[in-house]
């Protein structure tokens, strides 16, 4: 039997994807949605997802539809008291069961859902920098003088946060903690090299102080010419700072008497 896995957020869901499910309800396929209610539009910017669904909500929305079945997967599954209001079908499970969920639902037929509930990793560390989320007052580190670079911390996280660091021993790994979301998946390998950090805070690189000869030996930059037409792409993840750049340079071009177009394409990321 085949079985087709669809990933969509919440935001999507919302806005076009409930008319997909519906399709595949009637026609009888045989396909597992996987619903994102990651909190934010994460990818431009962090914006609330338009209608602003509850996971329950959701939930009951395609239980009217007619699903086979539905799983609620969090990182949280405490949090659910009686104030939510589930399908009587559902089944609540912790995300370390992802895995195990997804395999059952590919031996079934027909429609089922699960709605994964997490708050995108991007929008906490934003929030967190804002102090409009709570920080875990914990931290993860690798001593690379245990890492043996074995890759089991990347294989229990999947993060991005852990990287590669070459040694005179060979290459070990290290967390870049201005990227950690404190989620702490990574320790749950069996690995003595992970330490963690009760209460401690990374140390601020300070501003390094250039001799003043140094400076004056600087080139001068090169000013590329402007007489003919000149374009510039900026690349990334909504909420860097990539529109805000695209406005400065056209701002730039503004003051000094030239013509500048600037377009946005969000949502691409």
């Amino acid at each position: 039997m085949q079985h087709a896995f669809q990933n969509l957020g919440d935001g999507t869901y919302t806005h076009s994807e409930i008319l997909a499910i519906r399709a595949t309800i009637a026609t009888g396929t045989n396909i597992t949605y996987k619903i994102l209610d990651n909190d934010a539009v994460a990818m431009t910017g962090g914006q609330p997802a338009e209608g602003n669904l509850t996971v329950d909500q959701i939930n009951r929305q395609i239980a009217a539809k007619g699903i086979g079945a539905i799983v609620v997967v969090s990182d949280e599954p405490e949090k659910y008291d009686r104030s939510y209001q589930f399908d009587p079908r559902v089944t609540i499970y912790n995300r370390r069961d992802l895995d195990k969920v997804q395999r059952e639902f590919r031996e079934r037929r027909g429609v089922t859902a699960i709605i994964y509930d997490q708050t995108c990793a991007a929008e906490k560390r934003r929030r967190r920098k804002r102090g409009l989320f709570p920080s875990p007052s914990r931290r993860a580190y690798i001593n690379e003088r245990v890492c043996e670079g074995c890759g089991d911390c990347s294989v229990q996280a999947n993060c991005v946060s852990i990287q590669p660091l070459d040694t005179e021993l060979g290459r070990k790994r290290v967390i870049d903690q201005s990227s950690c979301n404190k989620d702490f998946s990574c320790i749950e390998g069996f690995c003595p090299s992970f330490v963690t950090v009760e209460g401690g805070q990374p140390k601020k690189p300070s501003a390094t102080a250039l001799p003043e000869e140094l400076l004056a030996s600087l080139p001068a930059p090169v000013i590329r010419p402007t007489n003919d037409n000149y374009g510039i792409l900026i690349n990334g993840v909504g909420g860097t700072g990539v529109v805000t750049i695209g406005a400065i340079i056209g701002m730039a071009a503004h003051i000094e008497g030239k013509q500048c177009s600037i377009n946005d394409m969000t949502g691409l990321s």
